[in-house]
């Protein structure tokens, strides 16, 4: 079922329902495995105990070891299928349940929860939503679409949002701002609403993707009358002896920092239907070797030639030092929206974080501004950098890790490609929590809460 399509309610009415059929046999009993203990086996276990909340069973469940709910003689038990966790034996001789079994590791199924099943050959249910060819989920229905075209006898129940919607109205509203804000080819659309497999590894941008970000504008020396900007930096290590091209011709190896600057049009927030600012790329400064206190200068003439809402800065190792006095200097926001200082001026630094799980969020972020066509870039000017960031944007590979995160891994493996690039605009996507609250050329925009204090002049 889609995602948010009622598929764990569905599952608690079920389990409720064979618990009454059942409630007076004794040894009787449910067990269902979910991928984590928290939140979704908790969860599990109270929406169960909610649909036993009526005038006939409430005065008959009870709770037993903290993972059990019983009514009468019949039992559910809930387990986490989490890989590490220690599932103690249990017998179903009424259900067994897997829920969203797309994040469940197969092998601990087998292993572990399938046997409980075996002396009743049990009815088991499998509940997901579509993800990766790899999942537990997927092959499952393979097995049983197979034994449906044997014997007519139909084991695999598909309902995407399209038919959520029919008997759900404003959920298809939902959906539909959805699929504008990423998209409609956007890995989460695909997978989670429309109930289609993706591969679970291959070239991140593919050429459909690429043939969304070609921007027909140039290249920008100098920001436009009211243009609102932000800039974006991937911040590499320093070099004692050499700087720039010279150096990338000694050690192709060697990272470089990249400030892109990106024009912000604010004219989708008033679109109801989109709500959300679109992104082109206009400039990129590109260093190789150069040294964080040259940066440091070379960033704060940028912001002030840009006059930078904001700026984003990979603030993940070498990055952190330079982004502190960044910081210091202009003033710092939060991702969740809103400054950490009341004094934040034009230019307030967004400090990045670098972890598998961050840049798994900003891949499918990235993702999103790509699919719904809200990022763009300069049209190709043939410079260096320009050809640089193709080439970068050809290398990128992805990988969807198996588990309930939906971790995607991306980014450039060819040694001799960095992708420095490519995370530098990337970045902007880490701005898609902020509120667009700026004031250009002495027109309000909208009214800011947390620029209140800035000196507009410098805008």
């Amino acid at each position: 079922m889609s995602r948010q399509a009622g598929k764990n309610e569905l599952s608690a009415q079920l389990e409720a329902y064979l618990m009454n059929l059942y409630q007076q046999v004794r040894g009787s009993s449910l067990v269902k495995a979910s991928p984590t203990y928290k939140p979704q086996t908790v969860n599990s276990k109270m929406r169960l105990r909610d649909c036993l909340d009526n005038v006939w069973n409430a005065e008959f469940v009870h709770g037993d070891e903290g993972y059990i709910v019983r009514l009468g003689r019949c039992r559910a038990i809930f387990f986490s299928a989490h890989p590490a966790a220690n599932v103690v034996g249990a017998t179903a001789t009424v259900l067994l349940e897997c829920d969203e079994a797309q994040d469940v590791d197969e092998d601990k199924w087998n292993k572990e929860f399938a046997p409980m099943g075996a002396s009743t050959n049990v009815t088991t249910v499998f509940y997901g939503t579509i993800w990766t060819s790899r999942t537990l989920l997927a092959r499952v229905m393979r097995r049983l679409e197979e034994a449906q075209r044997k014997d007519g006898l139909q084991r695999v129940f598909v309902v995407p949002w399209q038919e959520v919607a029919r008997e759900v109205p404003a959920y298809g509203v939902y959906v539909a701002k959805e699929m504008l804000r990423l998209g409609a080819n956007h890995p989460i659309i695909r997978t989670q609403y429309e109930l289609q497999e993706i591969d679970d590894a291959g070239r991140m941008l593919t050429p459909e993707r690429v043939a969304l970000m070609r921007g027909a504008f140039a290249r920008e020396r100098k920001p436009a009358r009211g243009g609102v900007y932000v800039l974006t930096i991937d911040v590499a290590g320093e070099d004692e002896e050499e700087e720039g091209a010279e150096l990338r011709d000694a050690n192709p190896r060697k990272d470089s920092t990249v400030v892109s600057v990106l024009r912000v049009d604010l004219s989708g927030l008033e679109d109801p239907g989109l709500g959300a600012a679109r992104y082109e790329l206009v400039d990129r400064h590109w260093w190789t070797g150069r040294k964080h206190a040259d940066l440091y200068g070379a960033i704060l003439g940028l912001v002030e030639q840009w006059r930078a809402v904001y700026v984003v800065v990979d603030a993940t190792g070498v990055g952190a030092g330079l982004t502190s006095f960044l910081q210091r200097r202009l003033g710092s926001v939060k991702a969740s929206g809103g400054p950490s200082r009341g004094d934040a001026t034009p230019g307030a630094v967004l400090a990045f974080e670098f972890s598998q799980v961050s840049k798994s969020d900003l891949g499918w972020a990235f993702l999103g501004l790509v699919e719904s066509g809200r990022f763009k870039v300069f049209a190709d000017d043939g410079s260096d950098d320009v050809r640089q960031w193709w080439r970068e944007v050809e290398a990128c590979e992805y990988e969807v890790l198996p588990g309930p995160g939906k971790v995607l891994r991306w980014g450039v493996r060819d040694p001799g490609v960095h992708d420095d690039c490519l995370v530098s605009a990337a970045l902007v996507a880490a701005l898609e929590g902020l509120e667009w609250r700026v004031e250009v050329a002495g027109e309000v925009i909208v009214e800011p809460d947390h620029l209140d204090r800035v000196d507009r002049g410098k805008f």
